[in-house]
């Protein structure tokens, strides 16, 4: 992929900025951008509520938690995977290949629908099954750029202007992050099923576009994507040689993702399952608006990542003058004390917009938690670094669903909720006191 990448003029303070400069990108990078939007509109449209679907299917709590763990253990293992693959095929095949098996995973969750209980003696494959098989397949294409997306920010960028250039790329890819909530609203606003099937078919038919678009486009003269990785046999050798200033940003980053990883996949479930709360109103020149819990869960979804558009680039800006530090602390910050505000929020559909604008700040500190992950790497090591950082935070983070799925089924909602918050703020108040600035923000 180009070197040429990004650059970001020291004016640039708002998402508008980040689409004046998606244009101005050369051809391959322009095209890998759009694919990454069309991926990322299929897996928010579907990820954030499988866990309902999960339990249309006939999934319990704990099954819910261990769908949790299921894509942690995926998020630590496949971004190494994808770099071996594409070492030794090339970043366009790898790309190609990786695209179809996605639309596959989510044909396979679209399956998971129609077919029945399969009975094999001992045991009995319920049709949830499909989803953990599915999500397998799903995650294939979303694997393979970690570690290349950071490197090649941190090659095109001043180092005292990372977070500016992560906040670009990252208000491009969330722009679909917004609209995929807001589309899966107006699908299931009556009732979840079967308005998420149609979810699932338009996640297909991204899925194939973005495949084909990026196949027969995408150059890869200048591509050096697939060399940011050496394989498995390289992970303890990059684990080892972490940068120190690292260290204390992991510990504080694996708790609160740990805390995270516990509720994440049951935030629907408080709005459609405990408080069953939907939306009713009147909206002048349009009329009675009328929506199910799902499509509510939807819809403030949409509104967590409108707040985070909007407060991502000047936030960015903020950390130019504070220190990546106190930006990153107050994201957080944010992780840590929404699950137990959330689980003890009134049923009220304005407390709740509030809550979840509240939440969408936690992304705001995402571009300077990019820039401390990859700015202490040397030239050249972003890459490995940053896959070494996912690979070691994802290992730390995979039971947490698990464990937030038991007690939520044996315990309570509350108490696994209330848990995660206090892990989350564990590391918030350790990484406040022995986290480590990045030199150029100094």
């Amino acid at each position: 992929m180009s070197r040429e990448q990004v650059t970001v003029d020291a004016e640039e303070t708002g998402p508008l900025d980040t689409f004046r400069q998606f244009f101005s990108l050369q051809r391959d990078v322009l095209v890998l951008s759009l694919a990454m939007f069309a991926f990322s509109l299929g897996f928010q449209m579907t990820n954030r509520f499988l866990s309902e679907y999960l339990v249309f299917l006939g999934a319990a709590g704990v099954v819910v938690g261990a769908w949790g763990t299921f894509g942690n253990v995926i998020g630590a293992v496949y971004p190494y995977y994808g770099g071996v693959v594409s070492d030794r095929v090339g970043s366009r095949y790898a790309l190609t290949v990786f695209g179809f098996l996605s639309a596959i995973g989510f044909a396979v969750w679209l399956g998971a629908a129609f077919v029945p209980t399969i009975d094999l003696g001992v045991i009995s494959l319920e049709p949830w099954v499909w989803v953990f098989v599915g999500l397998l397949l799903a995650q294939c294409w979303k694997s393979f750029g970690i570690g290349g997306h950071y490197a090649i920010v941190k090659q095109a960028t001043d180092p005292s202007r990372l977070a500016h250039g992560f906040a670009s790329t990252e208000t491009f890819r969330r722009t679909a992050f917004l609209i995929a909530p807001l589309i899966v609203a107006v699908l299931v606003a009556d009732e979840f099923m079967p308005g998420f099937l149609w979810v699932l078919v338009i996640g297909i038919v991204f899925a194939l576009l973005a495949t084909v678009m990026q196949h027969y486009l995408y150059e890869t003269d200048a591509d050096s994507v697939g060399k940011e990785f050496e394989g498995f046999g390289q992970i303890l050798a990059d684990l080892r040689a972490l940068p120190d200033p690292l260290r204390p940003l992991l510990v504080a980053d694996a708790l609160v993702r740990f805390a995270n990883g516990m509720v994440y996949v049951f935030f629907i479930l408080v709005i459609t399952q405990l408080m069953e709360i939907g939306l009713a109103i009147n909206v002048p020149a349009i009329g009675s608006v009328d929506l199910a819990p799902a499509a509510f869960f939807g819809l403030l979804s949409g509104i967590e990542m409108l707040v985070a558009l909007l407060t991502m680039a000047p936030a960015a800006k903020i950390a130019e003058y504070t220190g990546l530090k106190p930006v990153v602390g107050a994201g957080f910050f944010v992780y840590a004390a929404f699950p137990i505000m959330l689980i003890f929020a009134p049923e009220n559909i304005w407390i709740l917009v509030a809550l979840f604008a509240f939440s969408g700040l936690r992304f705001a500190g995402l571009p300077a938690h990019k820039a401390l992950i990859v700015g202490p790497a040397e030239q050249g090591s972003g890459g490995r670094v940053t896959g070494s950082y996912y690979f070691l935070r994802g290992m730390i983070v995979i039971p947490s669903g698990l464990l937030g799925g038991i007690l939520w089924q044996y315990a309570s909602p509350e108490l696994s909720f209330t848990i995660a918050s206090i892990i989350g703020l564990i590391g918030v108040i350790y990484f406040a006191i022995f986290g480590k600035e990045f030199e150029p923000y100094r």
